[in-house]
């Protein structure tokens, strides 16, 4: 009888799961997109003189991510406007980031709405000599990890 009220129990959370299972991420999967630093610089900015590699991702690139997303974690995102999202660099490039898939994630509009504004502060605050790049990376993994996050992390930024 326990075993019975156990799988009840199982299949009624996975059910509960499936249905309620996200579109999309609201966040990059750390499986598939740990992050990578810039590889090969086309230059290096800032008074830390970071390695800067430009933007240069291929369509394909950005399909196949999609795919992986939707395969791997039951996302959906292949049914929805593509308009809706970008493929979106964990470490951004402005803060030294890559172009290699393990950087690439698709990102929502309703997720990029909050983190791209913290994104542009945190990069100029690095122009300025006035954050690491180091730190900088931290704050905007915290940020997209955890977007209720993003407003206190901003605050602090814009303290600097």
């Amino acid at each position: 009888m326990r075993r019975l009220a156990t799988a009840s129990m199982l299949l009624v959370l996975v059910s509960f799961q499936t249905v309620f299972a996200a579109d999309y991420p609201q966040g990059p999967e750390p499986q598939l997109t740990p992050g990578m630093l810039c590889a090969q610089p086309n230059s290096r900015r800032y008074p830390e003189k970071i390695a800067y590699c430009e933007r240069n991702v291929a369509v394909s690139t950005k399909e196949e991510i999609i795919a992986q997303y939707d395969k791997q974690f039951g996302y959906k995102i292949e049914r929805l406007p593509r308009g809706d999202f970008k493929i979106d660099h964990y470490i951004p490039l402005c803060m030294g980031g890559d172009n290699d898939i393990s950087n690439l994630w698709p990102q929502h509009m309703s997720v990029y709405e909050i983190t791209d504004p913290l994104e542009a502060l945190l990069c100029e605050k690095m122009s300025e000599g006035r954050l690491s790049q180091k730190d900088a990376i931290t704050l905007m993994k915290q940020a997209k990890s955890n977007l209720d996050s993003t407003p206190a992390i901003t605050r602090k930024v814009q303290a600097l």
